[in-house]
């Protein structure tokens, strides 16, 4: 008999009602999910993650009190902390670049139809971020230009230098959107290794997935950086 998959405990934040009435029924549905709590305020989240330990947040990013960057902020601030994906109306919405510089493991529209937003969770649970390339592309691009450009391409280099020359590659590559097994293929690595570099990238830089680190590779503006 196969072992049955482990349940994904998640906690919900949304300040419409409804809102989480329809997520609340949609995810009661997926054998392998357990909503354990539900909050309308960031202001919230702490105190029920303590009680609850979720694995994974669904965050609402515009609620009263405190919104969902600040609670993201917070929350991916803390040792052991869940995962976050990102509720929004928008997918161009500035808002969105900030929650994924504070460690949110990717983002939903809330039109997103009900069998992707459980396929999201399984994702990030397995330790995986939800953002295609094209959408992590799209959304780095809305920094470019602005007042504090020059001074994080500066730090962000700073950053990328500590990296091993092997470790650099990887971190451009995935600053370009490809998969592990594209860069596996384009550096010509094992797909254990790249995982390894990833992990090892992760560590060293301390950010919290690859999207932080498309977006670091993103503020360094190096010129090998959007080699395709």
């Amino acid at each position: 008999m196969e072992d049955e998959a482990p349940v994904i405990r998640v906690l919900l934040v949304d300040d419409d009602a409804i809102v989480r009435a329809g997520l609340r029924l949609m995810l009661g549905g997926a054998p392998d999910i357990e909503l354990v709590a539900e909050a309308a305020d960031g202001a919230e989240v702490p105190a029920l993650v303590a009680a609850h330990e979720p694995h994974l947040v669904l965050m609402d990013i515009r609620m009263p009190g405190v919104d969902g960057l600040a609670a993201t902020e917070t929350l991916r601030a803390r040792p052991g902390a869940p995962d976050v994906l990102v509720l929004t109306t928008f997918h161009t919405d500035a808002h969105v670049l900030r929650a994924l510089r504070a460690g949110a493991a990717g983002f939903l529209l809330k039109d997103t139809p009900p069998q992707e937003i459980v396929t999201a969770i399984r994702t990030v649970a397995a330790g995986d971020p939800v953002l295609s390339p094209a959408v992590t592309r799209r959304l780095i691009d809305q920094v470019a230009g602005d007042s504090g450009r020059d001074t994080r391409a500066t730090a962000a280099r700073a950053r990328l230098a500590l990296l091993a020359e092997r470790e650099r590659d990887v971190a451009l590559a995935v600053g370009r959107g490809l998969s592990n097994a594209e860069i596996g293929r384009e550096l010509h690595l094992a797909l254990p290794t790249v995982k390894t570099h990833v992990s090892r990238i992760l560590t060293r830089l301390d950010l919290n997935n690859r999207v932080q680190i498309a977006l670091l590779v993103h503020d360094a503006a190096l010129p090998d950086s959007g080699r395709r």
